[in-house]
């Protein structure tokens, strides 16, 4: 399994209040799965995204991802096993406005040392031409479309070759048929054997992907794969 959660609890502390967020999640996705996290607002979407990136830790409960134990990573090393571990792609964007999308591209790569300078520039060309961006590479982000912008945060996400892609409500803030091309570069990435993880409260991708979990108040209620997805994934998106 690419990602394994056991048993994941998420507390938060306020005026001496505890506040929970996940309550004893349990979940595991393989290698290539392309899996979409769905319920409403509050449900946990968000905070069950940062215990798989490291943005955050569980109050107890353990999480794997690509076979590293997140609780044992020391705190100076977590931004760099993110950078080569996990590509994030968020709603909006997140582009480093005063660089070129080629920059932009370039940055992970420079942060984690990885690759040589020459290969770095030949890397991000590759991945933009990916895209189909490749002739907007020394534009600013400024200068691009939103969808454009997307597909350039997914080029900057795969930067590293990480072996998981999380994309929280990627397609929230374009249009539709912007939105399908940007989803359909993240089937492209599953069938390519990367693990993605879907944030959407687009119940027409989500019956897409391989498998839907289905939080409501910090618990897993259901899954629904592509085979029988129905009237619980609808009723958790309104």
């Amino acid at each position: 399994m690419t990602i394994s959660l056991d048993n994941v609890v998420k507390n938060y502390q306020l005026d001496d209040v505890t506040h929970p967020v996940l309550n004893g999640i349990n979940l595991t996705i393989a290698k290539g799965e392309f899996v979409s996290i769905v319920g409403k607002s509050g449900s946990g979407k968000s905070t069950l995204l940062n215990m798989i990136t490291l943005l955050d830790k569980p109050s107890s409960g353990e999480v794997i991802v690509a076979g590293t134990k997140l609780n044992e990573i020391n705190k100076n090393k977590e931004a760099r096993w993110r950078g080569r571990t996990i590509g994030i792609v968020f709603q909006f964007f997140q582009l480093m406005p005063t660089l070129t999308i080629m920059e932009n591209v370039m940055l992970p790569m420079d942060f984690c040392r990885m690759y040589s300078l020459r290969e770095r520039k030949e890397r991000a060309a590759y991945l933009l031409e990916q895209v189909d961006l490749i002739h907007h590479s020394n534009k600013l982000p400024a200068f691009l479309s939103g969808g454009e912008q997307q597909r350039g945060a997914i080029a900057r996400a795969m930067a590293n070759d990480p072996p998981v892609i999380i994309a929280d409500e990627p397609t929230g803030s374009l249009d539709t048929s912007t939105a399908e091309k940007v989803f359909q570069i993240f089937e492209q990435l599953s069938k390519e054997g990367k693990t993605v993880v879907l944030i959407t409260h687009d119940q027409d991708f989500a019956v897409r992907t391989n498998r839907s979990i289905i939080l409501s108040d910090g618990k897993i209620i259901g899954e629904s794969n592509r085979l029988n997805q129905g009237e619980s994934i609808i009723d958790s998106l309104e």
